[in-house]
């Protein structure tokens, strides 16, 4: 999808309101890609992607932006905890492994879309395997006549099969057993080995039986007859391509790794040396994975962080000259609350009603409440600590609890208005003991 900076800006403004800086600077960095892919070869292997480093309190936008981005242009995509990463020497999982989930990722879009090419193709051979399976039991169990050939009957049954009339019919089939991954040598360059991919053809794959709904084991079934069809080995050519080119690898919390040198012994030592130990991933390695060798020259890293306790200019200077391009987030304020409420195609308002709709409660919220609600959020991310928009979260459940605990049962459906006046009462408990909280020693 070869959009402007101006139509994914445009894009990512259905989802996520404000931050307008880095929006911008992840459409031209991923403009900057589609650019690149129209250059001369040799000119190509000489552009790398300029990073990016965000920094913003939690809940402003940091993670959803990398996230839809992703989505828009359909990039292999993950998220991952600088945390979780421990130096090699230590135990716990090495940095080499987010390339390898970055494959995975890789892998399962591509065999989506290979699928979803051959979907139509397989459709009436699953057909005749769901009949197989469901025709006995229901020649068992009929009051019909059913004839000598019984062909009608057959007929019949097939058409209910094919337009879904039978999907919630238990059948039993047999399905592969998935064989175990297991992980060596933690903490070291290690690979995920699947035992069937080492022994190869060596002992036959093992099947076990499961009873299943007609509907779950189309889905089976379906992949099953599309893998015979699609070639593997060009899902895993393409998977490293589109990594190696195309590859987004959002590292989250980097603050948590940013520990000044000198302060003393233990934990900063480790920290500094995760940071030394992403630093060749990003600057540019071949990392080895089940799948075959990728490069990491051409992978666009976004990392954030709040930098609340730690700075920018506490990572290493290598790292730092990595992420040559910083960002700021800003706080939310109730302005930006009332537009996330009101704008989004997500909207926390539309999850809440759609939610208590089922419980037959129609929910309306009237443009002043949602106002009061927002700059409660606002005064509240100030008193306390920022949450940014997930502070919304806890605002809705402290509104809504009453409503949502009784709500249940065969009652006819209730129109329930959330105004100003509402939400005023609704709050005040809660503000009473929030004051209170600070005489409690």
């Amino acid at each position: 999808m070869n959009l402007t900076p101006k139509q994914i800006v445009s894009e990512l403004d259905k989802y996520i309101i404000g931050q307008d800086k880095a929006k911008r600077a992840v459409a031209v960095a991923l403009r900057n890609r589609y650019r690149r892919s129209k250059l001369q070869k040799s000119l190509q292997e000489e552009i790398t992607p300029k990073n990016i480093i965000m920094k913003g309190p939690t809940g402003v936008g940091k993670t959803e932006i990398a996230r839809r981005l992703a989505k828009l242009v359909k990039a292999p995509f993950i998220k991952i905890e600088a945390t979780k990463y421990t130096e090699v020497g230590y135990v716990g999982r090495d940095v080499e492994s987010m390339i390898r989930d970055l494959v995975e990722a890789s892998v399962r879009l591509v065999k989506d879309e290979k699928y979803a090419e051959v979907i139509e193709k397989v459709k009436p051979t699953v057909d005749k395997r769901l009949f197989d399976l469901l025709y006995p039991i229901k020649k068992a169990t009929t009051d019909v006549v059913i004839d000598e050939n019984g062909e009608e009957y057959k007929e019949y049954i097939m058409e209910n099969l094919k337009n879904n009339k039978y999907d919630d019919e238990i059948v039993e089939i047999e399905v592969k057993d998935t064989p175990k991954s297991f992980e060596m040598m933690p903490g070291a360059a290690a690979m995920e080995i699947n035992l069937e991919d080492m022994l190869g053809g060596f002992f036959p794959s093992k099947k076990k039986k499961r009873k299943l709904t007609i509907k779950q084991a189309r889905e089976i079934l379906n992949q099953e007859e599309c893998e015979k069809i699609v070639d593997m080995d060009s899902v895993k050519t393409e998977a490293i391509r589109r990594a190696e080119e195309e590859g987004i690898i959002f590292i989250d919390e980097i603050d948590k790794i940013a520990g000044s040198t000198g302060r003393g012994n233990g934990p900063e030592v480790s920290r500094e040396g995760v940071q030394r130990d992403i630093l060749p991933i990003v600057e540019g390695c071949t990392v080895n994975t089940k799948y075959g060798i990728i490069k990491t020259d051409y992978i666009l890293f976004i990392a954030a962080g709040a930098f609340h306790v730690s700075k920018v200019e506490d990572l290493i200077p290598e790292l730092q000259g990595r992420f040559p391009i910083r960002v700021d987030l800003d706080n939310l304020t109730a302005k930006e609350f009332y537009k996330i409420l009101t704008e989004p195609k997500n909207a926390i308002t539309l999850q809440y009603k759609e939610l208590l709709k089922v419980d037959n409660i129609n929910l309306e919220f009237k443009t002043e409440a949602l106002k009061e609600i927002a700059r409660y959020a606002e005064e509240e991310n100030e008193s306390s600590e920022n949450l940014g928009a997930r502070r919304l979260h806890t605002v809705f459940e402290q509104l809504l609890e009453d409503i949502s605990y009784n709500a249940g049962g065969d009652n006819p459906m209730i129109d329930v208005v959330i105004d100003k006046e509402y939400v005023t009462r609704a709050f005040e408990k809660f503000n009473k003991e929030h004051d209170l909280r600070k005489y409690v020693l």
